[in-house]
């Protein structure tokens, strides 16, 4: 299946950039964030180095699962603003160099899109699979339609019909990938991508992607759907990208991605390499999770061995065909900055993300250090579990100090979500003023990135030392160390290096010697 075309040329160096739209800034003074909003504050993300956003759902929607329940993939919600709203943000980004990113959401609607309430009163409408039987998770019709149907997460998020991989007519609704239903959502998809695409969005990250085709072993029908629709962006829109929400970019890639996520579940490991790096069980947590501590830890009890072993699995699979997108956080997964994890960690974990071989990607807000912040109320379908409430990555961006932090002139009361009660919270207006802060590293590293593309996604790497400090060497070039704890560590080094970009690392009598929490980046002389 996999899709040996390369993908546009933009894609290759890019540096992506996460935008929850409720929160990022609010230009209507409702409390709610919106298309307007955005583009004021661009020149943020110009500043900052970013040249691909992805925005999180903003299309019509009741938010039951904050947008991720759709009742029109053709209109953006109303809070948000209109078409022609969404329409000049995309044209903004474009002058400043900004390609934007939708989120589809394909395997699933509202249980309120009219689709659904159509087929919950026509038993011959097959977009979406019904039994006339009670099913383990099947939900009951809400229409005149007898039966049930098969939700694809929340039972408000009917499943959308794209077939059963191992059909059977004693079970009708497992009807095969080529019925008139899965057909006519292939279609559909195809509708919604042209419509946005002809507006000038870049592409979609895709939820859920591995989810569309049931019972489906190895996800082998879902890859050739998807494999489909890349022959058809490839032909129509070549400059397009799509991003996979699989979590498998090896299997992302060859089902004809161009790119996926390491991500807090997916493949064999179920989502262990990014934990293994990120999570100190501070933010979001599953109880089913067990690991041991994450290597981007103080007290250094970690170990990057997980990551760097699934990294280097998917990077031979995926070589030449495909990309692998490491994010700092996203909607659903703790930020950088949670529980334990002080602001003076985090400048070491953004250089080992911007000089990985892997497309970057910033959550909102991480680039100042924005921490998760607990104990905030269910909102919007937030909460998942007794200890899983993704309303805390979901705050408020701070752009300056005040009661608002710049996000809207709402009343504090007013907002979608509360900002950061914490009095020392960080803010973009306080950090650009200070170039020792973490905002002026982040935008050094990207920049550094960008001047020296052996930093960049395609670079070869070669790992020295897979303990406290990491130390690896780019393109046979460039050196990197990166010391996540707060004891200094060090590494026999002989070889002479030039600084790029350095903080508490040094080359002494032979040696790497690392502060706790320091980076350096050098090239090798």
């Amino acid at each position: 299946m996999t899709s040996t075309r390369p993908g546009p040329d933009w894609l290759a160096d890019a540096v992506l950039y996460q935008i929850y739209p409720q929160t990022f800034a609010d230009s209507g003074g409702d409390g709610i964030g919106d298309f307007a909003g955005i583009t004021e504050h661009l020149d943020h993300l110009s500043w900052l180095g970013v040249d691909t956003v992805w925005l999180n759902p903003c299309f019509a929607s009741p938010f039951r699962d904050a947008g991720y329940d759709i009742t029109d993939y053709f209109a953006p919600a109303p809070r948000y603003g209109s078409t022609d709203d969404l329409v000049a943000l995309v044209e903004a980004a474009r002058r400043k160099g900004i390609r934007i990113l939708f989120d589809l959401v394909a395997g699933h609607t509202s249980d309120r899109h009219p689709w659904f309430l159509a087929a919950a009163d026509d038993p011959a409408d097959h977009r979406y699979i019904w039994s006339d039987r009670r099913l383990d998770g099947f939900v009951a019709s809400p229409g005149s339609r007898p039966g049930f149907y098969r939700p694809n997460f929340f039972d408000c998020q009917p499943a959308l019909n794209f077939g059963y991989a191992r059909p059977s007519s004693d079970e009708p609704w497992r009807q095969p990938v080529d019925a008139d239903g899965p057909r006519a959502n292939r279609a559909a998809l195809r509708d919604v991508m042209s419509h946005w695409l002809g507006l000038g969005v870049a592409g979609f990250r895709v939820d859920m992607a591995y989810s569309l085709v049931k019972d489906d072993p190895d996800r082998i029908e879902t890859g050739k759907l998807w494999s489909g629709l890349r022959d058809w962006l490839d032909r129509t829109h070549p400059q397009a990208a799509l991003f996979a929400e699989w979590g498998d970019p090896a299997a992302a890639v060859s089902a004809g991605f161009h790119a996926d996520f390491f991500l807090h579940f997916g493949g064999a490991d179920h989502g262990l390499p990014l934990r293994s790096l990120w999570n100190n069980n501070g933010g979001t947590v599953e109880e089913f999770w067990h690991q041991d501590a994450c290597y981007f830890e103080a007290d250094g009890r970690g170990t990057p061995q997980f990551f760097l072993d699934a990294w280097r699995s998917a990077a031979q699979l995926t070589e030449g065909s495909g990309h692998i997108v490491l994010p700092t956080a996203n909607h659903d997964f703790s930020r950088l900055a949670a529980g334990p994890r002080t602001a003076a960690e985090l400048p070491a974990a953004f250089a080992f993300l911007l000089t990985w071989p892997t497309l970057p990607a910033v959550y909102y807000g991480d680039e100042i250090g924005m921490r998760y912040v607990p104990g905030l109320p269910d909102t919007e379908g937030s909460v998942l579990g007794p200890r899983y409430n993704r309303a805390g990555s979901r705050t408020p961006m701070q752009w300056t100090p005040g009661p608002t932090a710049g996000f809207s002139t709402a009343a504090p009361e007013r907002l979608y979500l509360p900002v950061d009660p914490d009095p020392r919270r960080p803010d973009v207006l306080t950090q650009r003023a200070d170039p020792t802060s973490l905002l002026h590293t982040v935008r050094r590293l990207i920049a550094l990135r960008r001047s020296h593309p052996g930093l960049g996604a395609s670079g070869g790497v070669e790992v020295r030392c897979a303990g406290y400090p990491l130390v690896y060497t780019r393109s046979g070039r460039y050196l990197v160390v990166v010391n996540p704890r707060r004891e200094p560590g060090v590494v026999l080094f002989g070889e002479s290096v030039r600084a790029l970009d350095v903080q508490g690392v040094r080359v002494v009598d032979g040696e790497l010697r690392a502060d706790g929490f320091g980076y350096g980046v050098f090239e090798l002389v």
